[in-house]
């Protein structure tokens, strides 16, 4: 049982190591930025799960409430997501210039293309 309240953490893992392996292993460079997004979602899960605070609520005072939860993390995550988005944006206009350059978006190609001027 003690394995489901991990469960957070498992989802954060597999994520993880998903989008780790899609940046190492493919030389397609717009599924590199989808790898990136993977993990970086992964990141976003992260920190989310562990800012929630079980029975917590908004700091907002009030009477017979007792616990509440930091919307810190929360709002940091939004920002981090406008950023994620920027950087994919960028990402995606350099292998489009990339494939005007080259012809082409696969990093070995590229790179005899490179190696033969």
């Amino acid at each position: 049982m003690e394995a489901l309240g991990l469960f957070n953490y498992w989802v954060v893992v597999f994520l993880m190591m998903t989008g780790f392996y899609v940046v190492i292993a493919q030389g397609n460079l717009m599924k590199k930025i989808v790898g990136l997004n993977i993990f970086q979602v992964a990141v976003f899960v992260f920190y989310i799960s562990m800012a929630k605070v079980k029975g917590g609520t908004a700091p907002i005072l009030a009477d017979g409430i007792e616990v509440y939860s930091n919307p810190l993390p929360h709002v940091l995550i939004l920002t981090a997501i406008v950023v994620g988005v920027a950087t994919t944006a960028l990402g995606l206009a350099l292998v489009v210039r990339i494939r005007k350059a080259y012809g082409t978006i696969e990093e070995d190609e590229i790179q005899s293309l490179e190696d033969d001027s």
